[in-house]
C-alpha cells in the first residue's frame, strides 16, 4: 500500500491546503457583498412596517423569489452531501428528482392555492383558522424544533469545507459567518435576504459548474467519468425492491422523498414566506415551477460531482487513507486537487459553499422572526407593539437563534454524514408538521382536539424512531454497505481506515443495512420514509380522536381553508343534498294535494248520498 515512501498522508493533506491571499480576497468579497446588500435595505431602503419586513409588502417579482427559493433550499448540506452520497452509495439518490416533480404537482394544486388565498404572514396562522390557538402554537413549536435541528448543520457544513482547504478550525469560522448573516438578515428583512440569495445562487452555481468543467477535463472527458463509475457499480437503474428496509428504492425516493421535500420546500415557514410575498397565485405557481427546474439541475450537477470525485480518486480512496477525515470533505478535496494551482478559484468554490449556507441560514432566521412575532406574541398578548418594538423583537429573535445554532455546532460534528442526518433528525418535527397542514387541508372532519392529539402522538413516535436509529448509526451498531473503492494507486503512506472496503469486489445489495439483529429491525427502515410515517401517524390519530370527540361537518368548515378539489366535493354533495331535499318536499306537497283532493271527493260523495236519502224519505 505504499509506492511513495517519502510522503505520508499528513504531508499530502497539508500540501493540498493551498488557500492563498487571492482566495481569501475572493471569499471576503462574497461576504462583503452580502453585508452591503443587507445594509442597503436596512439603511437606504428602510422597511415601512412589519409586513414589508417579513413578506416584502406582497409585491415581490417572480424571478428573484424563485432564485431565493432555490438558494434557500440548496444549502451547503446539498452541495457537499449529495456528491458524498453518490461517491459512497451510488446514483440511487438522484432519482429523488421524480419525488420533487410529485411535490411540485401536489404543492401547486393542493397547498399553495390555500395559503396564497388566505394572505397569511405565518404558515401557522392557518392552524388557528382551521383549528384553534393551541394547534397554532404547537405547529410553531414544531417549526422551532426543526430550525434548531437544521440550522446548526447548515453552519457546520461550509465550515467543514473551509477547514479542509485552509486548516482553520471549524469553531473559529462558524461565529464569523453567523455574525455577518445576522447583521444583513436583521437589517434588510425579506427584501435584503431575497436579493442576497440572488447573488449567492449565482456564485453557488458558478462554483459547481467550474468544478464540473475543470474536473471533467482533468480526468479525460465525460466518457472516462461514466466508465469508471459504471465499472464500480455506482451507475445503476432504479432499485424497485419493495422492502421498506432498503435504504434507497424508487418507492422511497419518489413517495417518501416527495413527503420530505413537500415539508421542506412547500409547507414550512421558510419557503411559504417567499410564495406569500408574491401578489397572485399565478405568479406563485410560476415561481414554484422555476424552483423545481432549478433544483433538478442542481441535483444533477451535484450528483455528477460525486461521480467526478470517484473518477479522480478511483485508485486512491481519500476516506480509506484518511486524507479526508469526514465524508463531507470529499468535494473540497476534489476542488483542491483540480483547482489548487489556480489562484482565486478555490476561493470562488468556498464562497459558493458559504453562499449556499448563508442563504439557508438567513432564510431560517428571517422565518423565525415571523413565527415569534405572529405565532408566539400576537395570539397571546393584547398589547400592540409599536413599529420600533416590532423591529427590536425580530432582531433579538435573529440574534438569539443565531447564537443557539453556533453553540449546537459542537453537537452536530459528532453525528455523522450530513445528508442522511438532516433528513432523519428533521423528520422528528417535519412529519407531525406536514401532518397538521395536510389533515387541515384534506380532512374536513378533523377537529381541533384530534389535530392536537395527532400532532403530539406523531412527535413522540418520531422522536423515538429517529433518535434511536441515529444513535445506532452514530455508534456504529447500524451501518450501510458502501460501494467498493481501491487504494492500489496511492503514492503516499497511510494507515487504512479498516471500516471501508479496499478492493473491487462484487457488491451486495447496497441499499440494505448490514446489521441483522432482530431488535434493530424497526430502525432499519429507510430514513426516506420517516417524514411520511410521521405525517400518516398524525392524520390517523387525528381522525380517531375526532371521531370519538365529535367530528366536524365538512359544510361547516370555511371553504378557503380546504384544498380546491375538496371544496368542489363538498359543494357537489351540498347541491345533491339540496336536490334530494327538494324532491322530497315536492313529493310531500303532491301527497298533500292528493290527500286534499281525495277528502273533497269523499265530502262531495257524502253530500250527494245525503241528498238522495232525503228525497226517498
Amino acid at each position: 500500500m505504499e509506492s511513495g515512501p517519502s510522503l505520508g498522508v499528513s504531508e499530502v493533506g497539508a500540501a493540498m491546503q493551498r488557500f492563498g491571499w487571492v482566495d481569501y480576497i475572493m471569499f471576503f468579497i462574497m461576504l462583503g457583498i452580502c453585508l452591503v446588500v443587507g445594509l442597503y435595505f436596512g439603511l437606504c431602503k428602510k422597511t415601512q412596517n412589519a409586513q414589508e419586513y417579513l413578506v416584502g409588502g406582497r409585491s415581490m417579482n417572480v424571478v428573484p423569489i424563485a432564485m431565493s427559493l432555490i438558494a434557500s433550499w440548496v444549502s451547503g448540506i446539498s452541495l457537499l452531501g449529495i456528491p458524498t452520497e453518490i461517491y459512497v452509495y451510488g446514483i440511487q439518490y438522484t432519482y429523488i428528482i421524480i419525488g420533487l416533480l410529485l411535490t411540485t404537482l401536489l404543492m401547486g394544486s393542493i397547498y399553495l392555492p390555500v395559503f396564497q388565498g388566505l394572505e397569511l404572514t405565518s404558515t401557522y396562522e392557518y392552524h388557528e383558522r382551521r383549528f384553534d390557538k393551541k394547534v397554532r402554537l404547537f405547529g410553531s413549536v414544531l417549526f422551532t424544533i426543526g430550525m434548531i435541528a437544521w440550522l446548526p448543520l447548515v453552519i457546520y457544513v461550509p465550515a467543514l469545507a473551509f477547514n479542509q482547504v485552509t486548516g482553520i478550525n471549524v469553531h473559529l469560522t462558524t461565529p464569523v459567518v453567523c455574525v455577518i448573516c445576522i447583521i444583513y438578515t436583521s437589517m434588510g428583512g425579506l427584501k435584503g435576504v431575497v436579493w442576497t440569495d440572488v447573488i449567492q445562487i449565482v456564485i453557488m452555481i458558478g462554483a459547481v459548474i467550474l468544478v464540473v468543467i475543470k474536473g471533467t477535463i482533468d480526468v479525460g472527458g465525460i466518457s472516462n467519468v461514466l466508465q469508471r463509475n459504471w465499472d464500480s457499480d455506482r451507475i445503476e437503474g432504479p432499485n424497485f425492491d419493495l422492502n421498506p428496509m432498503s435504504r434507497h428504492t424508487i418507492w422511497a425516493l419518489v413517495i417518501g422523498g416527495a413527503a420530505y421535500t413537500l415539508q421542506s420546500s412547500g409547507v414550512n415557514q421558510n419557503m411559504i414566506q417567499r410564495y406569500l410575498s408574491l401578489p397572485t397565485l399565478k405568479e406563485g405557481k410560476r415561481a414554484l415551477w422555476t424552483f423545481f427546474f432549478g433544483i433538478a439541475l442542481i441535483v444533477i450537477f451535484c450528483s455528477y460531482c460525486g461521480m467526478l470525485i470517484f473518477a479522480t480518486f478511483h485508485k486512491c480512496d481519500p476516506l480509506t487513507t484518511m486524507l479526508a477525515r469526514e465524508k463531507d470533505q470529499l468535494l473540497p478535496i476534489l476542488v483542491m486537487e483540480i483547482l489548487g494551482d489556480m489562484p482565486g478559484l478555490p476561493g470562488v468554490f468556498v464562497a459558493g459553499i458559504f453562499s449556499a449556507a448563508l442563504s439557508s441560514l438567513s432564510t431560517g432566521l428571517n422565518a423565525m422572526a415571523a413565527v415569534v412575532l405572529e405565532d408566539f406574541y400576537k395570539p397571546f398578548f393584547k398589547t400592540k407593539l409599536t413599529e420600533r418594538q416590532t423591529y427590536l423583537m425580530m432582531k433579538i429573535t435573529v440574534l438569539s437563534m443565531g447564537a443557539v445554532c453556533v453553540g449546537l455546532v459542537f453537537v452536530v460534528e459528532k453525528l455523522g454524514a450530513v445528508l442522511q442526518l438532516t433528513m432523519s433528525i428533521g423528520a422528528i418535527a417535519n412529519g407531525p408538521s406536514l401532518g397538521l397542514s395536510t389533515m387541515g387541508i384534506l380532512l374536513p372532519w378533523v377537529n381541533a382536539k384530534g389535530a392536537l392529539a395527532g400532532g403530539i402522538a406523531s412527535l413522540i413516535f418520531m422522536s423515538w424512531l429517529c433518535l434511536s436509529a441515529q444513535s445506532l448509526i452514530s455508534s456504529g451498531d447500524l451501518t450501510f454497505p458502501e460501494k467498493p473503492v481501491s487504494t492500489e494507486g496511492c503514492h503516499y503512506h497511510f494507515t487504512p481506515k479498516s471500516s471501508i472496503s479496499m478492493s473491487f469486489t462484487p457488491a451486495l445489495n447496497m441499499s440494505d443495512v448490514t446489521h441483522t439483529d432482530e431488535k434493530y429491525m424497526i430502525y432499519r427502515l429507510s430514513y426516506l420514509w420517516y417524514c411520511l410515517i410521521g405525517t400518516l401517524v398524525a392524520m390517523f390519530v387525528a381522525l380517531i380522536v375526532s371521531y370519538f370527540t365529535g367530528p366536524m361537518k365538512p359544510e361547516d368548515v370555511d371553504p378557503k381553508l380546504l384544498a380546491p378539489f375538496v371544496r368542489k366535493l363538498i359543494q357537489s354533495k351540498k347541491l345533491a343534498a339540496n336536490g334530494h331535499d327538494n324532491v322530497i318536499a315536492f313529493k310531500k306537497i303532491r301527497t298533500k294535494q292528493s290527500n286534499g283532493k281525495a277528502k273533497n271527493h269523499d265530502r262531495e260523495k257524502a253530500v250527494a248520498e245525503n241528498k238522495e236519502l232525503k228525497c226517498i224519505v
